[in-house]
């Protein structure tokens, strides 16, 4: 599973205190840079830096270059590219690159880490029209939001959806009340109808939020994290229905540390007809020889749609970038239709670009349409700090649920408890 939890060192805190006296002085480098100065290009912005810098994820530069090399014919300015790895690196690198002058411009980071950047005021909020928010999905757009404020834009998305084997399933089921009665049927032996690793709290989530649970209370834009919704009356009723296909239908096996790797083993053997997994996998399952179809995750019992996580890759601009009105100009300009659609083309990575998804390039993919059709009902993991104190208790009551030893409410109110003395503990409010 590709998904990135963003867990924060004590280095990360070190980094923290020294940026809050760094960085933050220097929230308005160009507007220091060009003070006394007249010269303004015809659209207002100020004047063209000889050379932007951007940090792209590995192997994902092939897709840049072709944005870039129209950038720089529109507006005359030098892009250069260097790929560093995304999920650590990048966040880790600017904090000694940034400081030092010899950083990027542009970062492309995981939403869920855009908090902790923030706070340690390595990234810095941007402003765009609204015409340019109206382009990409609402649920994207929130991914890149921090207390209430923009600090990106979103450049691809990934969320589980609902993966099936051809062969022993014709359709997807609209509902879970359908693949219910079809797993019923067909799960005999090492035989299994529908498999999900409902004890890892990325995957239960879905069912979780479809019932009404959440993490934190979003209160337009500002999470708050005293607010956690995971014990409430919907969350039960979410984790109840968990522990019914754990009890009626899931295999023992599926459960804890080895989950994931026992249930990619059936799906490939052809021992599974279905399975609820992410667009990570669908190389693997094709590489085994299986012929898979793909759609949205079925609709809950209650006729909500699953609420699915949804992580989002974005592009952001450095607070020690001296050029922010171009930097932001240069992310607007790769994350547009055209630029988006060339991205997808060239890695597969799936833009959150309303526009293209009914495009026949998406439209005729089968894996891409259904996770941008799940994205729009899917929800962006908190990227607040206090999210690293959500996994491990809510692990631990969905493994003991699954396992029959504690009854949902039990589990979550204890999970609950947890999570808000470890916050407490560990993220002191000011």
């Amino acid at each position: 599973m590709k998904k990135t939890v963003s867990i924060f060192s004590s280095l990360a805190l070190l980094a923290g205190v020294m940026a809050g006296c760094g960085p933050q002085d220097e929230a308005k480098p160009a507007e220091n840079e060009n003070e006394g100065k007249t010269e303004v290009s015809e659209d207002g912005m100020p004047p063209k830096p000889e050379k932007l810098v951007v940090w792209e994820d590995v192997k994902r530069g092939v897709a840049l270059e072709p944005a870039i090399k129209a950038f720089e014919e529109k507006y005359g300015i030098k892009v250069e590219y260097k790929e560093v790895e995304m999920a650590t690196k990048q966040r880790d690198q600017l904090r000694l690159d940034g400081p030092a002058g010899t950083g990027p411009d542009v970062i492309t980071v995981p939403h869920d880490q855009i908090g902790q950047l923030v706070t340690e005021g390595l990234i810095r909020e941007i402003q765009v029209d609204q015409a340019v928010l109206d382009t990409f999905t609402e649920s994207s757009i929130d991914a890149q939001m921090y207390d209430g404020k923009l600090y990106g834009l979103p450049k691809a998305v990934e969320t589980p959806v609902f993966i099936y084997n051809k062969k022993l399933m014709d359709k997807a089921p609209e509902t879970m009340d359908e693949l219910y009665q079809f797993s019923k049927e067909f799960t005999k032996g090492d035989q299994y109808g529908f498999l999900a690793l409902w004890d890892n709290f990325y995957f239960a989530h879905g069912v979780i939020a479809g019932m009404g649970g959440y993490v934190f209370k979003n209160n337009n834009g500002t999470l708050d994290r005293n607010d956690i919704g995971l014990n409430n009356e919907g969350a039960v009723k979410g984790v109840e229905y968990i522990q019914k296909w754990y009890k009626e239908l899931f295999p023992k096996g599926i459960i804890g540390e080895n989950g994931g790797s026992a249930m990619d083993g059936l799906f490939n053997e052809g021992k599974a007809a279905s399975v609820m997994n992410g667009p990570w996998a669908f190389q693997g399952m094709r590489d085994a020889g299986i012929d898979i179809g793909v759609a949205p995750m079925p609709k809950l019992p209650n006729g909500e749609p699953m609420k699915t996580f949804m992580g989002v890759k974005g592009w952001h601009v450095s607070a020690f970038s001296k050029h922010p009105e171009w930097a932001t100009k240069l992310i607007e300009f790769i994350t547009n239709e055209e630029n988006a659609k060339k991205r997808f083309e060239l890695t597969r990575e799936i833009p959150p670009v309303k526009s293209l998804i009914d495009d026949p390039v998406i439209a005729e993919d089968e894996g891409a349409k259904a996770v941008a059709i799940q994205s729009q009902y899917a929800v962006p993991m908190p990227n607040i700090p206090e999210m690293a104190e959500v996994w491990g208790p809510m692990a631990t009551a969905l493994q003991l649920v699954a396992n029959q030893k504690a009854e949902p409410k039990q589990a979550l109110d204890e999970a609950v408890k947890t999570i808000k003395t470890n916050i407490e503990t560990n993220h002191p409010s000011n």
